[in-house]
């Protein structure tokens, strides 16, 4: 049944109810294409239905009577028509909106094809969950770039700077590789243009009158798990998670070698092991069952979070702004201090630059060894916990 009457809410309030199984359509006199059908169970919705210019039949749903009134959907029914006329298709718009990613669907895809390579998924996954969730299940389309730059402001005061420009960078790349490397959205993306914060490196590392008093805490420290890993982690220079990560198998006692199958950069590395990391790691030997050098009791097996114990050692030092990363940027400093060039520190640290690549791959770990080695000595020296005389002396006449 399908006739035409003056959509008012007096007529609409009037219409009877079809037969069970059964619905009725009536169109309103007023607007092109405005429609109104009724069902069996009492339910009336407004809609559109109009032939478009490719000779389709699109039926658009503008709402439901009561809670859309009459003049209400005769307004959504003029929008409806003016797309009609320019050529478009509200319903196949409608269809790709409903079928559009969300953010999750998104964020879900890059971890599948981008982050599963990464030696530290659990990173991104940890920025999503505590900054981007709360948009979850918005449509791509839906996020703009005015709220991504108040998101980016808002965290950089709350969070930090850099924590920022992380969250940034993950939601540019996601978009990114979803336009230009993956073609699974056509849309814009809300992260384009939008300027970061300026970082300043970070210079703390442990100096010379503050060793003895670190040492001293560090002594002190009744967890010899915690204890062990913060001397490793002086000792070797190497990254936060390789230490907590370390496997006897991998560290060759003869060689004095510490292999790491894979860093942060994606390389592996072989790290020189001091006399002094090498005293650590061989006293802890005896006392340590399974395979992680510093275990843990969760469901890792490594230990994965010091925090207590580092800020036990810090509280009795007296030291309030050292970082454990610092402790890397220590050993660094002091190669620097004994003498080291910077392409040695940059080989020991694995850092990776486009100008010293070529010189780090010509370079075997003897100048490394040396500069480690020195450096070690030195911090014990300034520590107290070494007298002067045995500081390890640089070989002569070998050139870097």
């Amino acid at each position: 049944m399908s006739t035409k009457i003056n959509f008012t809410k007096a007529a609409l309030n009037a219409l009877q109810l079809p037969a069970l199984g059964k619905r009725a359509e009536y169109w309103d006199t007023k607007t092109q294409g405005l429609q109104i059908r009724v069902t069996a169970t009492g339910s009336k919705t407004f809609y559109v239905k109009r032939r478009t210019a490719t000779g389709s039949v699109d039926r658009v749903k503008l709402g439901a009577y009561p809670a859309m009134t009459p003049e209400q959907a005769r307004r959504a029914a003029a929008d409806v028509n003016a797309q009609i006329a320019k050529g478009e298709s509200p319903a196949a718009k409608r269809r790709l909106a409903r079928d559009e990613m969300t953010l999750r669907e998104l964020f879900d895809e890059y971890m599948t094809r981008k982050a599963v390579f990464n030696k530290r998924p659990d990173k991104p996954r940890d920025i999503y969950r505590l900054y981007l969730s709360p948009w979850t299940n918005r449509k791509l389309s839906r996020i703009k770039a005015h709220e991504v730059q108040t998101l980016h402001a808002k965290i950089g005061r709350e969070k930090g700077k850099v924590t920022a420009n992380i969250v940034l960078k993950l939601l540019h790349v996601m978009f990114n590789k979803a336009i230009n490397e993956w073609r699974i959205w056509q849309g814009d993306n809300p992260a384009h243009g939008i300027k970061k914060f300026s970082e300043h490196s970070r210079d703390r590392f442990l100096q010379a009158d503050e060793l003895p008093r670190f040492f001293d805490a560090l002594a002190e420290e009744p967890n010899e798990t915690i204890r062990d890993y913060v001397l490793t982690s002086l000792f070797t220079g190497a990254r936060k998670t390789n230490v907590l990560e370390m496997r006897w198998e991998h560290i060759n006692f003869e060689r004095a070698e510490w292999h790491i199958p894979e860093t942060k950069n994606g390389t592996p590395q072989t790290v020189t092991l001091a006399p002094e990391a090498l005293d650590v790691l061989s006293n802890r030997k005896p006392m340590v069952t399974g395979g992680y050098v510093f275990p843990g009791h969760g469901g890792k097996g490594h230990l994965v979070n010091p925090a207590k114990g580092w800020k036990r050692i810090l509280e009795r030092a007296g030291l309030s702004d050292l970082r454990l990363h610092d402790l890397r940027r220590t050993l660094g400093s002091w190669q620097a201090k004994t003498g080291a060039s910077l392409a040695v520190i940059g080989k020991s640290l694995n850092h990776q630059n486009t100008s010293t690549t070529a010189i780090y791959a010509r370079m075997d770990l003897d100048p490394v060894r040396e500069s480690v080695d020195r450096a070690t000595s030195a911090i014990l020296v300034a520590a107290g916990a070494k007298p002067a005389a045995a500081v390890v002396e640089l070989k002569r006449g070998r050139k870097v």
